[in-house]
């Protein structure tokens, strides 16, 4: 592969309706986009979504990270180029792990589309086959719009959900009835706090006060609070999910040992992209922690099949997935037709899989 152009512009697309949680209100997407052309006019296409509130970074900074390093990033030719540079600069991804991820993943769709073969069996790896099952997400949204869309999975079929808690036990605790209620035969619930608390008391006292049966719980106390959240999975008897908190390979001695305590959270542009992606993933799955392949609200089909990479490989440890709203939240999509669960938050093979580097078809 050599590289005659690569570009970064902002991506802005409007939500059909705004997301909440406790960290932010989305109202559209915040992302960065990555077109690397090869000299012989071939397209790779990458997608980064910067968070200040869980990496610190934004669309600015990934924009300057970008036009620092590009010049060094077009003599990139091979996978190996990749990962070499992405091992002697591993303190900078660390700091612009979404910019660097569009980036990367662009350069890997080029390079499959050159080589035509999937991104898959670029990596050393085999085509993606079978189907991958998505979790339903439940927002913080008034009661009427949270009904609203709880029917909505529900008449999907969807039987695992993420519930994002918002801080008034009154109002979450009817959230919790109204699902509960709903009679689902196999249901499966984990919460997301997004470092609501700051005691591991009232953590436990919330949560028990919900009334509900939960699967797990995400990001209850302050980033970084390995303690308090080994005492909380104790008392409550949950495992706790780590998003915010896990960002890196680096951090695993601080939740190796107790497996049983864990579930650590890897959005692909979070950690840094595909590769830094496997990379936890292949650590987890050697300290028997669960994993669950997230997603970043507001991403486009780009991100969404880069994920289903680390969700085909590490099946066996994969707990729950999350992601593939397509049209379901975006305005608009980039690729056409998107990457978006149906039936029972299921999606099934499509003719993509097998297709050179990520496969996609882009209508904008």
């Amino acid at each position: 592969m050599r590289l005659r152009s690569l570009t970064m512009t902002s991506l802005d697309i409007p939500f059909r309706q705004a997301f909440t949680h406790a960290s932010a209100t989305r109202a559209k997407t915040e992302a960065v986009l990555v077109r690397a052309e090869s000299a012989g006019g071939l397209v790779g296409t990458g997608e980064g979504c910067p968070r200040r509130y869980v990496t610190g970074e934004t669309a600015t900074g990934a924009q300057e990270f970008f036009h620092r390093h590009r010049a060094k990033w077009m003599t990139c030719a091979t996978v190996d180029d990749l990962q070499a540079w992405g091992a002697a600069h591993t303190d900078l991804i660390d700091c612009n792990p979404a910019a660097w991820c569009a980036v990367e993943t662009a350069c890997l769709d080029l390079l499959g589309k050159e080589l035509e073969q999937p991104i898959e069996v670029v990596l050393g790896g085999t085509p993606l086959s079978g189907r991958f099952q998505y979790s339903a997400v439940l927002g913080g949204e008034k009661f009427s719009s949270f009904e609203k869309q709880l029917h909505q999975y529900l008449d999907l079929g969807f039987t695992d959900f993420k519930l994002k808690v918002m801080g008034d036990l009154a109002a979450d605790r009817e959230r919790v009835a109204a699902l509960t209620a709903a009679g689902v035969p196999g249901l499966r619930v984990r919460l997301d706090a997004n470092n609501r608390w700051h005691r591991v008391d009232e953590a436990c006292e919330y949560i028990q006060g919900l009334d509900g049966s939960f699967n797990a719980v995400e990001e209850p106390l302050r980033v970084g609070d390995y303690e308090g959240c080994r005492i909380l999975s104790r008392h409550c008897g949950l495992p706790i999910i780590l998003d915010e908190s896990f960002v890196k390979v680096g951090q695993f001695p601080l939740i190796e040992g107790e497996p049983s305590l864990w579930i650590v959270n890897i959005r692909v542009s979070k950690m840094g992209g595909l590769l830094r992606a496997c990379a936890v993933a292949a650590h987890a799955r050697a300290a028997g922690i669960p994993i669950v392949v997230g997603a970043q609200v507001g991403e486009t089909s780009i991100l969404t099949r880069v994920a289903l990479a680390v969700a085909d490989r590490y099946r066996d440890i994969v707990m729950a997935q999350e992601g593939a709203f397509g049209t379901y939240l975006l305005e608009y999509d980039l690729c056409e037709p998107p990457l978006m669960f149906g039936r029972g938050g299921s999606l099934a093979d499509t003719v993509l899989y097998g297709r050179p580097g990520l496969g996609l078809s882009f209508a904008r």
